[in-house]
């Protein structure tokens, strides 16, 4: 990345977040997705659990790094399974997308004492994404508690996205995860297809630029 000489001046913004998302567009609103399967590590082997995701992805004002421009979505992604109403996984951060460079960021914290920045490049009409973090990388990586570096550490996470034609998206998540006693890596794997039940809410800044009555 090139840094310019300047780095405190902030360019001008557009106030309308959801016109300057590039391919993060498709992804504003509100999603369910009732065929998610997952595959993680238990003691006696790999379990599959399905399960059923409700993601909000609600846009923001746009953020500056001084000369960086980000627009993104906020999001919230709840877990559950038919079997059971309780938090199956919860997780939160951002996509966020640079017009200038293609750059596109997803930022993720889970409650379990973890946290990860994965980045990708894309076109603005993309119909794929995909990022990555790997831990021990200082600015795309993976930071985690001292119990889960010990015991299921997180060397890799890879996201692949596909927008599909009829509106709906799906992903695939893939984590590289190093399980105490195990000798060989495992490969802790999400997918699921979200179907759109909202539309997104305006941002702050676009809502107050526009007139009253």
């Amino acid at each position: 990345m090139d840094i310019p000489d300047d780095i405190f001046t902030e360019p001008e913004a557009d106030p309308d977040t959801l016109a300057n998302l590039g391919p993060l567009r498709r992804l504003a609103g509100v999603w369910e997705g009732k065929r998610g399967v997952d595959v993680n590590p238990k003691a006696d082997g790999p379990e599959r659990r399905d399960y059923i995701e409700r993601i909000e992805m609600q846009p923001i004002d746009a953020q500056m790094n001084g000369p960086q421009i980000f627009y993104g979505l906020r999001y919230h992604v709840h877990v559950n399974t038919q079997e059971e109403p309780i938090t199956f996984h919860d997780q939160t951060g951002y996509w966020l997308w640079e017009p200038a460079t293609g750059l596109i960021l997803q930022s993720l914290a889970i409650p379990r004492g973890q946290v990860a920045l994965a980045a990708g490049h894309a076109t603005p009409d993309a119909t794929t994404l995909s990022l990555r973090a790997e831990r021990g990388q200082t600015d795309y990586g993976i930071c985690s508690t001292t119990f889960l570096e010990l015991a299921f550490r997180t060397d890799a996470y890879q996201i692949d996205v596909t927008f599909h034609e009829d509106g709906s998206w799906s992903y695939v998540s893939d984590t590289t995860l190093i399980v105490r006693g195990r000798d060989e890596p495992f490969r802790h794997l999400d997918r699921n297809r979200l179907h759109k039940i909202a539309e997104p809410r305006p941002n702050p800044w676009s809502l107050a630029e526009k007139p009253s009555g």
